[in-house]
């Protein structure tokens, strides 16, 4: 942000530098707070529909403006215009407290996250931490919502968020803990900077960890267990309407892009790219440009693995968390810790390659075992259906 400081003392020279800089905070804040989750909101809802549309061979929203780019703000419209209920039984209090901490929780992660070049709200040391607290917030949302709402299929989709949510929080700490360890730093920022080469390319397991427990995190398709629409009705927001249920997908959807936002500041690099820099107000641009363009791809992923993979059941997704991701992620923190303490690879390009390395081990590992694993389930089954038989 300092860039932009310098240019609004130099745009205005009165001004003096503490002013400018709460002015620029000020009008941060605000686009953070309003502008960020209508903009983001309406054109990842027009997104998403028609990339699920051309995935199943649709033409997705066609009706409201040219090509449909208005169908955002009608949903908006139909949303603001639909009637308010609160269940006569329900906790009040707490059922109208959940929604709006379900957007809260999501707004709150673009506080430590670096968008451009020395654009970022607060670089904490420990922005990491603070990342991974306020995750849990979004979590304690839909519990809060479940809970007061006085409802069975509402309580079910609760009980699913303590199993589902908190159970893909350990992948994902333990993954960061990775990139940690890799950065020498919990400061997203110092993180950001810290990759000449992408950690993507160097701790490519911890990335697949890292991405696959977000979207169970976020709670999409295939783990969306906690609205499972054909086992619970809507879930954890059964008994919402209007502007109260709408506020849950506004959280959603502001989810998917700090999530994404996250992964492109641990493992693509966050906005670095050729000609970005703080050294002038265009290479500020470049850098939001690179951010934008590396977490809108990541979005379009998560998007493509909705429309294309089907809801699993909820012991298997349990199984997957806890007996593969958990395990894999905590081998990959050990063979990171251990390449990082080899005297060896001091130098940043055999430190680099010998992350690779690991990764390629446990890859290797995981592999083995999974194989192994198959192979003792499909003979036990078959001597099931042999004793059957018999």
């Amino acid at each position: 942000m300092e860039a932009t400081i310098s240019w609004l003392t130099t745009l205005i020279p009165q001004l003096p530098v503490p002013t400018a800089r709460l002015i620029v905070y000020v009008v941060y804040s605000a686009i953070l707070a309003f502008a960020a989750p209508v903009v983001l909101v309406v054109a990842y809802t027009y997104m998403e529909r028609k990339v699920l549309a051309r995935l199943q061979d649709r033409i997705g929203p066609n009706r409201a403006g040219p090509l449909g780019i208005l169908q955002g703000l009608a949903d908006a419209v139909k949303m603001l215009t639909k009637e308010d209920i609160t269940p006569a039984k329900a906790d009040r209090i707490v059922f109208n407290l959940a929604p709006m901490l379900a957007v809260v929780a999501a707004v709150l992660v673009f506080a430590v996250l670096p968008v451009a070049p020395g654009v970022i709200g607060t670089d904490l040391k420990v922005g990491i931490l603070y990342v991974v607290a306020i995750g849990g917030l979004g979590e304690l949302a839909a519990l809060m919502a479940g809970w007061s709402s006085n409802n069975k299929f509402a309580l079910i989709g609760a009980f699913r968020t303590v199993a589902q949510l908190v159970s893909y929080e350990i992948p994902i700490v333990l993954a960061i803990i990775t990139v940690v360890l890799a950065s020498g730093s919990m400061q997203l920022g110092a993180i950001v900077a810290a990759q000449d080469v992408p950690f993507l390319f160097t701790l490519p397991v911890a990335f697949l960890i890292f991405f696959v427990a977000s979207i169970a995190e976020i709670g999409r398709c295939p783990f969306d267990l906690l609205e499972a629409e054909s086992e619970i009705v809507a879930g954890f927001h059964t008994e919402y309407s209007g502007m109260k249920f709408a506020m849950f997908f506004i959280g959603e959807y502001m989810h998917l892009f700090s999530a994404a936002g996250i992964a492109t500041a641990l493992f693509l690099g966050g906005w670095r790219g050729p000609g970005a820099g703080e050294a002038s107000i265009l290479g500020v641009l470049l850098g939001f440009v690179y951010f934008l363009a590396k977490t809108t791809l990541l979005v379009f992923v998560m998007m493509w693995v909705r429309g294309t993979l089907f809801r699993i059941r909820i012991d298997h997704l349990l199984d997957f968390g806890w007996k593969f991701l958990v395990p894999v992620a905590l081998f990959l923190l050990v063979a990171v810790a251990f390449v990082l303490k080899v005297p060896v690879l001091n130098s940043p390009t055999f430190r680099w390659l010998g992350m690779l390395a690991a990764n390629g081990v446990v890859i290797l590992v995981s592999l083995a075992l999974v194989v192994l694993a198959a192979r003792h389930s499909r003979s036990a089954a078959l001597r099931g259906v042999a004793g059957v038989d018999g």
